[in-house]
């Protein structure tokens, strides 16, 4: 069955839930372990990626934190997956250059079509829609009053 990698979808969570629960304050990688149950080590290492992609914003600093990079009807869901499988070394099976002809010539072909047309779906999915998925689901907005120790 064809599926997202589990960095993927800790990848997807993690900017629906920035995406979802934005304010103006940048959200912390704590609140999103918290959220979701990503592994805070899992965590880090694809908001990074998401940062170099453009994906995100990181902020630093006692207050930091990240954001998205554009408003949130501008980011696709394709451009997400994409951002974390750049960052992944090629070595599945239909990477190699060697098999049977059936694997070679038909087989894998039709796996690269269905990556493909998997691809437009996501490319056709913003960050939007999914919050739009998360309310009509009764998902409440965490726009909790953090703790300000300015003076």
């Amino acid at each position: 069955m064809l599926k997202l990698p589990r960095k993927t979808m800790f990848a997807v969570e993690a900017v629906v839930d920035i995406a979802y629960h934005a304010r103006p304050e940048p959200v912390q990688s704590k609140e999103i372990t918290r959220r979701q149950g990503i592994p805070q080590r899992y965590l880090e290492q694809v908001m990074q990626q998401l940062v170099h992609a453009g994906v995100l914003k990181g902020v630093r600093g006692p207050r930091g934190g990240y954001t998205l990079a554009r408003e949130r009807r501008r980011i696709s869901l394709g451009e997400v997956v994409r951002a974390i499988d750049a960052g992944e070394e090629g070595d599945g099976p239909d990477e190699e250059e060697t098999g049977s002809e059936i694997g070679l010539l038909v087989v894998r072909p039709l796996v690269a079509e269905l990556r493909e047309e998997m691809m437009r779906r996501l490319d056709a999915i913003s960050l939007e829609e999914l919050c739009q998925r998360s309310a009509e689901r009764g998902i409440v907005p965490d726009r909790g009053a953090r703790a300000d120790f300015t003076i």
